[in-house]
């Protein structure tokens, strides 16, 4: 376990790792113990990752086990909130949206909770995962799930404006500079990346978009095997403004530490001001300012 500063006025996020299954009690059980150790450790928010409610074997079965999110599992996260007194990132839960007797599938929905419970902000997964990466397997993320309509402007916290992504999104850059534009100083991208993209990209993709943003990034990440079917590459981290990687979660289940510390990133951008020196007349505005 790593703590990114000694200074104790800093805000504490705990970013949460877990290897999820089918089983969807079970992984409750196993985050919501991540959870409450991050509460007793001081922390004022806890990410989970992507997928933390259920990795199914199948696109059937995910849809068999999806949710509303008035469904009684967001409902035991609210309680877990409000019991914990923390915020809680629930970075990517398997949504069955307002369209879903229509379309017969969900969304990958990024949820954000206030200690008192209160869900404060949902973002839908805009870029599917439907790729054929050699070794790794072919994913499918469009078989069962819609893409998302719109980004989520940054919600404030106690840790700072957070911008919210997931997994594949940090692969487009346009997507973290339109939430930097729109004052995020956290971003964060909750995952399940695989056992070949991770070692060539995951970290180095993390620390980009956190150089790039000038933000922290918090990238909570899925671990090990999951089923017969699938495994994570795990590696959950926190990135700061600079691109440094300031808490890493070991290997297996677990959770790091991390302290914001918003007046270094604020002398950061004063000393490095590239939002100024952007030429949007020479090559035209990437990621546009959220409405």
């Amino acid at each position: 376990m790593a703590i990114s500063s000694s200074s104790w006025e800093l805000p504490l996020v705990a970013v949460c790792q877990v290897t999820s299954t089918p089983d969807k009690q079970e992984n409750f059980k196993t985050c919501a113990e991540l959870v409450r150790e991050a509460a007793r450790l001081g922390a004022c928010l806890a990410f989970l990752p992507e997928a933390f409610d259920f990795i199914a074997r199948d696109p059937a079965e995910t849809l068999r086990l999806s949710e509303p999110l008035g469904g009684n599992l967001l409902g035991e996260y609210t309680q877990l909130a409000r019991e914990c007194g923390l915020w809680l990132s629930l970075g990517g839960f398997h949504e069955r949206g307002q369209d879903w007797e229509q379309t017969q599938k969900i969304y990958n929905c990024h949820v954000l909770l206030n200690n008192k419970g209160s869900v404060v902000a949902t973002y839908r997964k805009t870029h599917l995962c439907d790729v054929e990466i050699p070794g790794q397997g072919p994913m499918r993320e469009s078989n069962s799930t819609n893409p998302g309509p719109s980004l989520e402007s940054p919600v404030s916290t106690p840790a700072g404006k957070i911008g919210l992504a997931i997994c594949y999104d940090m692969r487009f850059p346009e997507l973290s500079l339109a939430l930097a534009q729109a004052g995020a100083e956290i971003l964060t991208y909750p995952s399940a990346f695989g056992s070949v993209t991770g070692p060539a990209h995951w970290e180095v993709l993390l620390r980009a978009r956190a150089i790039e943003t000038q933000c922290y990034v918090v990238a909570a990440a899925q671990c090990g095997r999951h089923h017969e079917k699938r495994a994570s590459y795990g590696h959950s981290m926190v990135v700061d403004p600079w691109g440094t990687v300031v808490a890493r979660c070991p290997e297996g289940p677990g959770l790091c530490l991390a302290r914001i510390d918003l007046n270094y990133l604020r002398q950061l951008r004063q000393h490095l001001p590239v939002f100024q020196h952007r030429r949007p007349d020479l090559y035209g505005s990437l990621g546009h300012p959220l409405s």
